[in-house]
């Protein structure tokens, strides 16, 4: 997911849910009125609105629908569309500058390797690629226990972290291959609450 918040409170976000790897970003708007798309208690309480697109791989198209995306969304085929000559907008370098934060959730093992090695061959790790490392990335890894296990994933793991990226740890629990054991994403409501503290650490704020 990412998101972005408007001046005079500037702050974007990528988001990304579901079985495989597609991003939502989102834009705040208006983050001070009453709104119902982002809740943070408090005796402060209010609410923020989101606007969010979505930026998914080819393979993540077998998982959903795009009739049940009700927002933006964005693939590899917009990438070229957009870009026909030098003074053309570039996709990725439009969204990695609108956004303020970015989370890949699910990141499976192969996009994983390519993020910890820098391959960029597709809209999602362009953006990677080119993301500002001043701004927040969350990763959510997620694959089967076996591949969670392999000797080279807590490294490519420790790369990203080593970029300033933020991990949310995946966990056990029986995984859609039938196996049990650790790979799972991380619960929703974990990378929901994780997303709104750094949100928060990097705006300047401080969540009731």
């Amino acid at each position: 997911m990412c998101v972005s918040w408007p001046s005079p409170c500037p702050f974007p976000l990528f988001l990304s849910f579901g079985p495989a790897t597609w991003h939502e970003a989102a834009h705040w708007e208006e983050p001070w009125k009453p709104q119902s798309t982002c809740s943070c208690g408090g005796p402060h309480a209010f609410h923020l609105q989101l606007e969010v697109a979505v930026v998914t791989t080819e393979r993540a198209k077998h998982f959903y629908s795009s009739q049940d995306i009700p927002v933006t969304l964005y693939s590899d085929a917009d990438e070229w569309e957009m870009w026909k000559c030098r003074s053309d907008p570039v996709l990725h370098i439009d969204l990695r500058r609108w956004a303020d934060l970015l989370l890949v959730a699910p990141l499976d093992a192969n996009t994983l390797g390519k993020v910890a090695s820098g391959i960029c061959d597709n809209l999602l790790t362009c953006i990677i690629r080119a993301w500002d490392r001043s701004k927040p990335l969350i990763f959510c890894p997620a694959m089967n226990t076996a591949m969670w296990e392999h000797p080279i994933t807590a490294q490519q793991v420790d790369q990203l972290k080593a970029f300033g990226y933020v991990e949310i740890p995946c966990v056990a629990k029986k995984l859609v291959c039938g196996d049990k054991g650790l790979g799972a994403m991380a619960e929703v409501g974990t990378i929901v609450d994780k997303v709104k503290e750094v949100l928060f650490q990097h705006s300047g704020f401080q969540q009731s």
